[in-house]
């Protein structure tokens, strides 16, 4: 029974430290000190404009990092810098068994407003930088053959981002977006990125 009763005190006591631990950590989330974190996910990318038949799709990743900077109780500005992989899917006779992909790969920096409507829920919006760091051909998606290099694209695109984000208090997040191109990516053709983002991650 006493063993029984110093285990349950004990527990309590941890029980208590935790708490405190936990709110006081939630208070310092909510502090006017910047924060940090990191974040992944996945894109669904394509392509628009008057000279882009429709094409699909393509469903690849960005993962990055991230900085808040609070401005007000409600209103920060936050810049990440993002691996992302863009571009689409077509029909191509010499694919096997899958469309061949058109895979246009940025790192983006995002430069964004961003509003608490609630607690833990803020909606983003601002202009984004994007350095191109890959431009390819894929045959064979689903394998390791018919990758072919291109260099046609530009290497920098202006765009515009913005999405909802749901933060809890222990710093987990997630995180819906849309980003828009607003240059061409070729001269003289009307091609601008089109990408739809789902993703989480986690601020310190």
């Amino acid at each position: 029974m006493k063993l029984f009763k110093l285990f349950s005190m004990s527990a309590l006591l941890f029980g208590a430290v935790a708490v405190s631990n936990a709110q006081e950590d939630a208070s310092n989330r909510d502090s006017m000190s910047p924060s940090f974190g990191v974040k992944g996910g996945v894109n669904f990318a394509t392509l628009s404009g008057s000279d882009i038949d429709s094409p699909d799709s393509r469903t690849s990743f960005h993962v990055g990092v991230l900085a808040e900077f609070p401005l007000a109780e409600i209103f920060s500005i936050q810049a990440e810098a993002l691996y992302s992989g863009q571009g689409f899917k077509f029909n191509f006779a010499g694919t096997d068994g899958d469309k061949a992909e058109y895979q246009l790969d940025y790192i983006n920096v995002p430069v964004l407003a961003k509003v608490y409507i609630v607690k833990g829920l803020s909606i983003e919006a601002g202009p984004q930088f994007s350095f191109l760091v890959n431009e390819e051909f894929d045959a064979n998606p689903n394998s390791d053959s018919g990758d072919i290099q291109l260099d046609g694209a530009k290497s920098f695109e202006f765009g515009v981002a913005a999405g909802l984000t749901f933060q809890t208090e222990i710093g987990l997040f997630a995180t819906g977006r849309y980003n828009m191109g607003l240059t061409e990516i070729y001269d003289n053709v009307d091609a601008k990125n089109s990408v739809f983002q789902l993703g989480v991650g986690y601020k310190f």
